[in-house]
């Protein structure tokens, strides 16, 4: 079986606008959840708070006529694409521009140029819309935009599976890897949604904080929603070691399932299934993992029944573990959580430094393993996995080991 390595990413969230970046934050307990300042959130009942990116101007990264056609789910992914591709040396020159896919997982697709062509139509009765809004909100923008600025021309397409969409991108590019239909892959995901309109939605759900986000713990009362994009280059062992690439950790395996049951409420039948399948995958023991990067949402029912899943799939190896939520820092992210969370696990797996679970206040019953509250933790982690676990039932895992 052909052996996949990473060995580039790039990210930009609430927490900074490269990898290093948001990394630096993670271990550091920094919190990118505030007040929205893009749009008036005073009607909002939530409380109108979010993990919003600050400072970023398009301009310094993109020319102008370029931008007509970039919603800013476009403008996050290929800023993250780009830092991705920079620090792995790769090219796509001859024959790896058709040896090399791109994968972008997608929540919700060009979200602020949908609501700014929904409020010419209904509340400014235009009747004429910009030509290019199509074509900056389908869902298959931002993947068709990195593969146009790197001349990629192998496999590129959009994965939509709500908040799995990055670890479902991810495991499909390593599939394809593996099956010899290409060598490497751009992958990751992008989430640009952070709207007064999809803000409302989220609303009526009432799964959203008025707080803050607080996974795992006593008290929690809901999720934070986040934006931004982490991307990252896959490709063979053999690839990477002939290029002389500085590898960052091998993707060693994958695990995804369907709970074929509730539309938003979670199984831990399904989320059991999905991290078992990806250790199976990797050839992983589960006393081999020492830390996971958690779903956790930071409502009721997600955490407790990530918990429930966690002691089925590792048993007596379960309190052992580090487990972590990185939310309460960049916001629940969407089709980018999952990405995201993957800089974070990689991070802990280079660093030996475990992120930690931010304003965790005491310890609920029915979440009873360790949240790693609140500070980061040094510890020696050789493989981790990260989990994914969407409305729809659709659950993504990711596990990753140091190189060996």
């Amino acid at each position: 079986m052909r052996r996949i390595v990473i060995t580039g990413m790039g990210a930009i969230c609430a927490l900074g606008h490269d990898a290093p970046s948001v990394w630096k934050a993670m271990t550091e307990g920094v919190s990118g959840i505030g007040p929205l300042t893009r749009f008036d959130a005073s009607a909002l009942r939530s409380g109108g708070i979010a993990a919003e990116i600050k400072q970023f101007d398009p301009s310094r990264h993109f020319a102008e006529a370029r931008l007509a056609f970039l919603d800013p789910l476009s403008q996050y992914a290929l800023v993250a694409a780009r830092e991705a591709v920079e620090q792995s040396g790769i090219s796509f020159d001859g024959e790896r521009a058709s040896r090399t896919a791109v994968l972008v997982g997608v929540g919700v697709a060009g979200e602020e140029t949908r609501e700014g062509l929904y409020k010419r139509l209904y509340e400014e009765r235009a009747t004429r819309f910009h030509p290019l809004g199509i074509v900056r909100i389908m869902t298959n923008a931002p993947a068709s935009q990195i593969s146009m600025a790197h001349g990629i021309t192998g496999p590129t397409f959009a994965v939509a599976s709500a908040c799995a969409s990055s670890n479902h991108a991810i495991a499909q590019a390593a599939l394809m890897i593996r099956a010899g239909l290409v060598d490497a892959a751009v992958v990751g995901g992008a989430e640009a949604s952070l709207t007064l309109g999809l803000m409302r939605a989220w609303e009526s759900m009432r799964v959203l904080a008025p707080d803050t986000c607080r996974p795992f713990s006593a008290g929690r009362k809901g999720l934070v929603l986040g934006e931004g994009s982490a991307m990252f280059v896959i490709e063979t062992l053999e690839s990477a070691q002939a290029r002389g690439a500085t590898i960052l950790c091998e993707l060693a395996g994958t695990g995804m399932s369907a709970d074929a049951g509730d539309i938003a409420a979670p199984s831990a039948v399904g989320a059991s299934a999905a991290m078992s399948m990806a250790l199976r995958d990797a050839g992983l023991a589960p006393e081999a993992i020492g830390y996971v990067n958690a779903h956790g949402t930071g409502t009721v029912a997600n955490d407790s029944t990530e918990t429930r899943a966690l002691h089925s799939v590792f048993g007596a190896h379960a309190p052992a573990l580090a487990i972590s939520s990185t939310k309460p820092m960049h916001g629940h992210a969407l089709g980018a959580g999952g990405a995201l969370e993957l800089i974070g696990t990689i991070g802990a797996l280079r660093d030996g430094i475990v992120p930690p679970t931010l304003n965790y206040l005491e310890p609920d019953p029915a979440c009873d393993l360790d949240y790693v509250p609140n500070v980061a933790r040094e510890k020696k982690i050789d493989a981790a996995i990260s989990n994914s676990f969407a409305f729809g039932g659709l659950n993504a895992v990711v596990a990753v080991k140091r190189m060996g």
